[in-house]
């Protein structure tokens, strides 16, 4: 699976493209879902001002937002061709990271993983299905190292 990195902001990190390489294949493994031959997802770095335009335009809320998830592919279908695109909005990832006490490299892998749970299908609109989605983040995020963002502090 080929994951592109953008940088439409040059202060994003550039240690973070390994990171979320590796948090989009945990959460492959994880969430038992099987590339079936080529596969793209795009990961936009990106920030506020973007980001709230994209918010604004695809979900029709005039604000930032952390991560947007812009799947390809049929909810629970074959992962292959272009998956969707995940975009970050870096001053918001940021400013969550300091106000949560979370190191940002957790915050970040915490995210992608969240916008690639989308992408493959997974959703948080009732209680059933954030519990769902929320359990197989924090088994996802406990394989790389990163504490419970759900769990108390």
């Amino acid at each position: 699976m080929e994951i592109a990195i953008i940088r439409n902001d040059d202060a994003w990190p550039e240690h973070l493209d390994a990171l979320a390489e590796r948090a989009v294949q945990q959460a492959l493994k994880q969430a038992k879902a099987k590339v079936k031959g080529a596969a793209e997802l795009s990961i936009v770095l990106t920030d506020d001002a973007e980001q709230q335009g994209l918010n604004r335009q695809w979900r029709g809320k005039d604000s930032s937002t952390n991560v947007l998830s812009f799947p390809q592919i049929e909810p629970f279908g074959p992962v292959r061709g272009i998956l969707g695109d995940i975009t970050l909005a870096r001053e918001t990832v940021e400013r969550e990271a300091l106000d949560q006490a979370t190191g940002f490299d957790d915050h970040f892998t915490h995210l992608v993983v969240h916008g690639f749970l989308h992408i493959l299908g997974y959703d948080h609109n009732t209680d059933a299905e954030a519990l769902q989605m929320e359990s197989l983040e924090t088994q996802i995020l406990a394989s790389l190292g990163v504490q419970d963002p759900y769990g108390d502090a």
